[in-house]
């Protein structure tokens, strides 16, 4: 058995019965909707967010979840594929996990209605049931979501870019969306705020340990066979980079900056940086932090009784930093 299959084991059944409300939310009188949504619903991830709602749920609950943990779940689902689909017009890329995006199949204006659409279904599917509480979560997620890209966009031009603002950017662009997921999923079944944010900060965390891990992957050559340098070629700076950035010599930095602003689509170049970020801690040092955010997020889960769905959620945790891909 697969690591996400071990880790779905406990709410297999919740998991069968979300998919099926979850394709029902998307639902339109418009043939042409019908059809992209029927695409995008085929063509599903791991799904590690509703799973996320799903295990918190049941975890801080004693194992119980109601109508408003599927409703959460959909409309996290919602508008995290509503990010996806714009995600894709603005990076203007033709492929998502392996198959076509939908601005490549039915060109940026369509893909854009689409995304708008997904989002104001999520936000209606909450508003029509009253789930005012679970709307607030997910709004604030969706704001940080924005400013985080917009906040690395701005860094990216400048260059200029702290540990601490890297660290704000991932919490924004990245980690955001799990803690609203964790938040969300107890927030359905308990009424205890000091334990929803006990969750949404669990969230946060593993989000920080997933983006560290992602931006690794663009320096390790396991996934693929040879590192990409992708996020050089598009000069963002990432922990690996920034940590050598500070510690090296201000001869080397000028070196490392003049690459990553003039040099950057320069194949034999990229592989100089990559290695001399390597060489220089760079790759050591985000491992730690990774780890330390990873350690931070299971010590969250100490105050709780064990059961099949805090052993999941450790699994999850351990997972996102062990990964391949």
């Amino acid at each position: 058995m697969n690591i996400t299959s071990q880790i779905k084991q406990p709410i297999i059944a919740e998991m069968e019965l979300f998919e099926k409300k979850f394709h029902e939310s998307m639902t339109s009188k418009v043939a042409l909707l019908n059809r992209i949504t029927y695409y995008i619903v085929n063509r599903k991830g791991k799904q590690m967010r509703p799973m996320f709602v799903f295990l918190t749920a049941k975890m801080v609950s004693g194992g119980t979840v109601n109508e408003r943990t599927y409703r959460g779940a959909s409309v996290i689902e919602l508008i995290h594929t509503a990010t996806l689909v714009h995600d894709d017009v603005v990076d203007d890329s033709n492929r998502r996990r392996g198959f076509f995006s939908i601005n490549a199949l039915w060109k940026n204006k369509i893909a854009v209605l689409v995304g708008d659409y997904l989002l104001s279904k999520g936000l209606l599917l909450s508003i029509d049931n009253g789930d005012f509480d679970l709307l607030r979560i997910i709004s604030v997620a969706v704001r940080e979501m924005s400013e985080g890209e917009l906040l690395q966009i701005e860094k990216a031009r400048r260059l200029d870019i702290t540990e601490d603002v890297y660290y704000e950017i991932i919490r924004k662009k990245t980690a955001t969306l799990i803690a609203a997921c964790c938040a969300l999923g107890a927030k359905a079944v308990i009424e205890d705020d000091a334990q929803v944010e006990n969750m949404r900060k669990f969230g946060e965390l593993i989000g920080m340990a997933f983006q560290i891990k992602d931006d690794l992957f663009d320096y390790s050559e396991e996934a693929i066979g040879k590192p990409t340098g992708i996020d050089i070629k598009e000069q963002k700076m990432t922990l690996p980079l920034i940590h050598v950035l500070n510690t090296c010599t201000p001869q080397e930095k000028k070196w490392l900056i003049n690459s990553i602003k003039n040099h950057n689509k320069d194949k034999k170049r990229v592989k100089e940086v990559i290695a001399f970020v390597k060489n220089n801690n760079g790759l050591a040092y985000a491992e730690n932090k990774m780890v330390e955010f990873q350690q931070e997020a299971l010590s969250l889960l100490n105050n709780y009784p064990d059961s099949e769905f805090k052993a999941a959620l450790t699994l999850m945790v351990n997972y996102v930093i062990e990964r391949k891909k």
